[in-house]
């Protein structure tokens, strides 16, 4: 290692992760969105199929908070490259954690209905944390 450092060169590399971290948390939001379409109508009236659809939603969402924590830590790491950039820390640590929940039954699904809205709650918070982000290094860029 020759102890070069170019600063220009770790920035656009935490953009490019931080951005596909961003995406993976975006695609979470829809996924749980969705979700939460699926519950309500779980709770008023579903029947079976709305039942399976909501849980099916619930794995999708589930899997795509799995791909955010992964690209967020990723993002992390790139961050973590950066010398002289003040503020730039993505907590992961216990941060968007969502169960599968497989339950039947009127309160369970009100239970499940939080547990998405919980959800969605910390993913937008992940998004606008990454969105800060990515706002001050591409400031450093330009």
């Amino acid at each position: 290692m020759n102890g070069y450092y170019d600063r220009e060169k770790e920035v656009q590399e935490a953009i490019r992760a931080g951005e596909r971290a961003l995406s993976s948390l975006q695609q979470a939001e829809r996924q749980l969105g969705s979700a939460s379409n699926w519950g309500l109508v779980d709770i008023f009236g579903g029947n079976a199929l709305s039942g399976f659809m909501k849980h099916m939603k619930v794995n999708n969402a589930s899997q795509c908070v799995e791909n955010a924590k992964r690209d967020l830590m990723v993002f992390r790491n790139e961050l973590g490259d950066i010398r002289d950039i003040e503020g730039l820390d993505v907590q992961i640590d216990g941060f968007l954690t969502f169960l599968d929940f497989f339950f039947d039954g009127f309160l369970a699904d009100i239970f499940i209905q939080a547990k998405i809205q919980n959800g969605k709650r910390q993913v937008r918070e992940a998004e606008q944390r990454v969105e800060q982000i990515l706002n001050t290094l591409r400031a450093y860029l330009y």
